[in-house]
């Protein structure tokens, strides 16, 4: 039986073939919205390496379900300089695009005597592994992350703080960069922080924001998160997010929300 090694295998020339550790809670023939987000970040550093820059900003629009099976990714440079740059990302299912991304990256400088104090993680990663939330089913991405709630938790609805660790890199033969470690793990915010129960409800993001005002150190990503329901079928979830240095950024999540 052949067993993933990664989110995804490449294929060359910008196509990827999707492994089952990619699959997401609602759907089994549909990913999790963290691997989509983690392969167009490392897309664009892999197809536009620029080492004085920071990456800053991310942002994906989720135009449905992103299919498993094989994928095409492609970027762009959309706008370019010595000091910004922005960067244009599409993630295509047999000819449709099934997201559109675009990262802002800043020229990489020394500011540590003007930095702002850095606020230590919400919680220290605890040492109990969480348990998959009921009412889903086994999905393979479940398998692909390290999950240690320090607060709330799956069973336990309501905001959490969360500590999640990619296991496997997100391509095959690719050591994760940081940047891919952190879009790895982010879209887990809602999941994390649900509100509602998993069996009965859908609660899936249409898109992800992403801000950070340094790189990740480490492997860990802590996510402070609350996911707010509103009165017409939209929700909205917000995170901090941490590594163990303290914090470096902040998410945000549109969501629809609707019955099972």
């Amino acid at each position: 039986m052949h067993v993933p090694e990664a989110l995804f295998e490449p294929l060359g020339r910008g196509r990827y073939r999707t492994t089952e550790l990619a699959q997401g809670p609602w759907d089994p023939g549909a990913q999790h919205g963290s691997p989509p987000a983690a392969l167009l970040a490392g897309s664009f550093e892999a197809e536009h390496p620029r080492p004085d820059l920071v990456p800053t900003r991310f942002t994906m629009d989720l135009f449905g379900p992103v299919p498993m099976g094989e994928l095409e990714v492609r970027t762009r440079v959309a706008r370019d300089g010595r000091r910004i740059q922005a960067l244009d990302g599409e993630l295509l299912s047999g000819g449709r695009v099934a997201a559109r991304a675009r990262a802002w990256r800043v020229r990489r400088a020394d500011t540590a005597d003007i930095a702002s104090p850095t606020p230590p993680p919400p919680a220290e990663i605890p040492a109990d592994t969480a348990p998959p939330p009921s009412g889903t089913g086994d999905f393979g991405y479940f398998s692909a992350l390290d999950w240690r709630f320090a607060a709330g938790g799956f069973r336990t609805p309501g905001p959490a703080t969360a500590w999640l660790r990619l296991r496997v890199p997100v391509v095959a033969g690719r050591e994760p960069t940081p940047i891919e470690r952190v879009m790895g793990v982010v879209d887990c915010s809602s999941g994390v922080s649900n509100e509602l129960d998993f069996a009965s409800y859908v609660f899936t993001n249409v898109d992800l924001t992403v801000h950070l005002h340094r790189p990740l150190a480490g492997e860990w990503v802590c996510t402070d998160a609350k996911t707010t329901i509103g009165d017409e079928g939209a929700g909205l979830c917000r995170a901090t997010l941490s590594d163990e240095k303290g914090g470096l950024g902040g998410s945000a999540q549109t969501l629809f929300i609707g019955p099972r």
